[in-house]
């Protein structure tokens, strides 16, 4: 995920975004909806986080193409919560977030539900 993107700042310059920016973006917006236990990551991730290196694009994937944004985003969804209206807020949340802090358009929210968390807290 290490890219970034330039952008025109007003002609007085240029403006680099990283996707990693855009991934810590995502993981706010996401993380801010009640009925997401966690954000679902790969092998990786998990390898990574055992050796002590936080990752906080863990379950999230960001392309970006000009000024546009594609957001792929993996998440786990509390038991009792409706999945679809979960997506639905991670999809609204997650593109305006993005769009108000950086001014890039996003093209796709696509979320994937890995799981359900059936554990319920005491």
């Amino acid at each position: 995920m290490a890219e970034n993107l330039m952008i025109n700042a007003y002609h007085n310059g240029k403006v680099n975004i990283a996707d990693d920016v855009i991934g810590v973006i995502t993981t706010i917006a996401a993380s801010e909806i009640k009925g997401i236990k966690a954000l679902s990551g790969t092998f990786q991730d998990d390898v990574l986080e055992m050796i002590g290196k936080k990752n906080f694009n863990k379950g999230i994937e960001v392309e970006m193409i000009e000024q546009q944004v594609t957001v792929n985003i993996s998440i786990i969804v509390d038991y009792g919560f409706k999945v679809q209206e979960i997506a639905k807020q991670v999809q609204e949340s997650v593109k305006l977030a993005i769009e108000s802090m950086t001014g890039l358009e996003v093209v796709a929210v696509n979320v994937s539900v890995e799981g359900i968390n059936t554990k319920m807290n005491a």
